[in-house]
């Protein structure tokens, strides 16, 4: 099965050098399901010529908004709109997350309410998992046919279902400490002085992104995006 991978932005270098780019740590987080990997580094205006370049598809974090005026922005939109109309399975992460719901008609914004930074609560089925955040904007408004699966204190839209084929996410399952230990040395200047500390402090706990990375694979290879295949387990 091929996975494309539509590479958004890249990895500063001082964490690349270490962790590499966001399309080897979504190789990492996948693995083990037999996936071929095709990326497309779409931020430097290489696309794939349509769906049908891969069975699957993935859409990285970055550093850039959804909203901002980029030449790639709209041509990546309606890619995001073909691969739904094809009915092929889509996962979005952090900007992925957020141009997947804004090109089909959601709204996305620069939080007002600041940063989400380090490893947070979510609650996702009913459960509680902690994973890794290192964003400012969000999802505000729905695009039609979404359902909120998972929200937090401060994200209430954190992982979304788009029909059966799309899952969504906010924070970086695809994010272990080490990337984290990097933005805030490295990328962490316009975040509050008290976020990055309390972003700092929060390291070192149990991530679920194992969890995730599993949920994404399931509805990469079929599963409907609506089901939470931990949703019935023990809360924690």
């Amino acid at each position: 099965m091929i996975i494309g991978i539509l590479q958004t932005g890249h990895v500063p270098e001082e964490i690349s050098a270490q962790q590499g780019e966001y399309s080897d740590m979504f190789r990492r987080l996948l693995g083990g399901r037999g996936f071929e990997f095709r990326v497309f580094d779409v931020v430097d205006m290489d696309f794939p010529e349509g769906p049908e370049a891969a069975d699957g598809w993935v859409i990285t974090g970055s550093r850039h908004g959804a909203y901002e005026d980029h030449p790639w922005i709209p041509p990546l939109e309606e890619l995001i709109r073909g691969i739904r109309d094809a009915g092929r399975p889509l996962v979005g992460v952090c900007f992925g997350h957020q141009i997947i719901a804004q090109a089909l008609g959601g709204k996305v914004i620069k939080y007002p309410g600041g940063w989400a930074v380090g490893l947070r609560r979510y609650r996702i089925g009913g459960r509680e998992v902690s994973l890794h955040a290192w964003h400012q904007d969000q999802v505000v408004e729905l695009p039609p046919g979404a359902t909120v699966l998972g929200d937090s204190e401060m994200t209430a839209h954190a992982v979304l279902a788009i029909g059966e084929r799309i899952l969504t996410i906010q924070p970086h399952p695809e994010f272990g400490r080490p990337v984290v230990e990097g933005l805030i040395a490295y990328r962490s200047a316009t975040v509050e002085p008290d976020l990055v500390a309390k972003a700092a402090a929060s390291l070192g706990g149990e991530d679920h992104n194992r969890l995730i990375g599993d949920w994404m694979a399931d509805v990469l290879e079929g599963a409907p995006a609506t089901r939470v295949p931990f949703a019935t387990e023990a809360r924690t």
